[in-house]
C-alpha cells in the first residue's frame, strides 16, 4: 500500500474527443478485446473513476431523496442479511456458534425488509441505475477505445510493476493482470 500511486489524469482528448479513436472490437477474438478492456482500464482509471463519480452525483442531484432511501434501504438489508444468516457473523459477535437465530426476529424482519424494498422499489432501483451506469458506460469505452503508444508504454510499466495502482491492484487481485511482453 505504501507503493500505490493513482493513476494521471488524461486530458479529455485524448478520453473522448480529437485524439480518441474508436472502433468496434472483433467479437471473434475474446482474447484482444479482453486485452483492450484490460488495458484500458489501467490507462485510464482515473478518468473512468471521475466519470463514475459524476454519473452518480447527477443521478443524486436529480433524484436526491430516492437516492438516500434506496441507499438506506440497500444498507439496512445488507446489514440485517450479515447479522442475521452470516455464520461467521454470528462467531465474531461472541455468541454460541450452535444457537440459531429467534425465528420470529427473522421472519418480521424479512417481512419488513420485503415490505420496505417493494414500497420504495423505485428509489431501490434508482440506485441501482447510479452504480450499473458507470460500470456499463467505463465497459463501453474500454471496449471501444483504441490504444495509442502512450497507453502501451504506461500499461507496459505499470505491468512490470514499477507503479502500482489502484486499478492495477483489482486486476492483479482479479488474476487478470497481463504479461509486459
Amino acid at each position: 500500500m505504501d507503493n500505490l500511486h493513482l493513476a494521471p489524469l488524461r486530458s479529455l482528448s485524448d478520453f473522448l474527443l480529437e485524439s480518441a479513436r474508436f472502433q468496434l472490437p472483433n467479437f471473434q477474438d475474446w482474447e484482444k478485446w479482453g486485452k483492450r478492456v484490460v488495458n484500458n482500464l489501467l490507462y485510464y482509471q482515473t478518468n473512468y473513476f471521475l466519470m463514475s463519480a459524476a454519473v452518480f452525483l447527477l443521478v443524486g442531484l436529480i433524484h436526491p431523496m430516492k437516492v438516500l432511501l434506496g441507499l438506506t434501504i440497500i444498507v439496512a438489508l445488507v446489514y440485517v442479511f450479515v447479522r442475521f444468516f452470516a455464520q461467521d457473523a454470528r462467531r465474531s459477535v461472541g455468541a454460541d456458534p450452535n444457537q440459531q437465530p429467534n425465528k420470529w426476529a427473522v421472519l418480521g424482519g424479512t417481512v419488513v425488509g420485503s415490505y420496505l424494498v417493494l414500497y420504495l422499489f423505485d428509489s431501490v432501483l434508482i440506485v441501482a441505475f447510479a452504480i450499473l451506469l458507470p460500470f456499463s458506460l467505463t465497459f463501453v469505452h474500454a471496449s471501444l477505445r483504441l490504444r495509442n503508444i502512450k497507453n502501451k508504454i504506461t500499461n507496459a510499466v505499470e505491468i512490470v510493476g514499477v507503479k502500482q495502482s489502484p486499478m492495477g491492484q483489482f486486476l492483479e487481485a482479479m488474476g487478470l493482470m497481463p504479461t509486459a511482453f
